[in-house]
């Protein structure tokens, strides 16, 4: 199976930048074959799509409240994920998912169809 480990989180001033990094073990399939996502979630409501890549259809998804100030991207040999946020809102806050699919239909921000899961990391914006 798929081990997924988030790593760059933290608390961070309004404004701000924050850069998440996701590794991924154990995979023996072509890394650019994944559909790659992060999700962000915060007590008592339900887990958000915020980025998702897929390298293979040339897909990049985006949140509309993410548009213009998150990047999704990925480095293929490190098998690495990356979210780069940048001028973060106090509602950006949350624990963020790294997520994986194999091959999927689509490649987006549903939780449906990621088999493969993170453990989450904290996102904190203060302001």
């Amino acid at each position: 199976q798929v081990q997924l480990v988030e790593s760059g989180g933290g608390s961070v001033q309004a404004g701000g930048p924050l850069r998440l990094s996701c590794a991924a073990f154990g995979e023996r399939l072509p890394y650019s074959r994944f559909c790659m996502a992060w999700f962000r979630q915060v007590p008592g409501k339900e887990r958000e799509g915020v980025a998702a890549f897929f390298a293979f259809a040339g897909m990049t998804f985006y949140a509309d409240s993410v548009k213009d100030r998150f990047t999704i991207s990925q480095d293929n040999a490190k098998k690495t994920l990356y979210l780069q946020m940048n001028s973060l809102k106090a509602e950006d806050s949350g624990m963020y998912y790294c997520a994986a699919a194999w091959m999927p239909r689509s490649c987006g921000g549903s939780p449906v169809g990621y088999r493969y899961w993170g453990q989450g990391i904290q996102v904190t914006v203060s302001s």
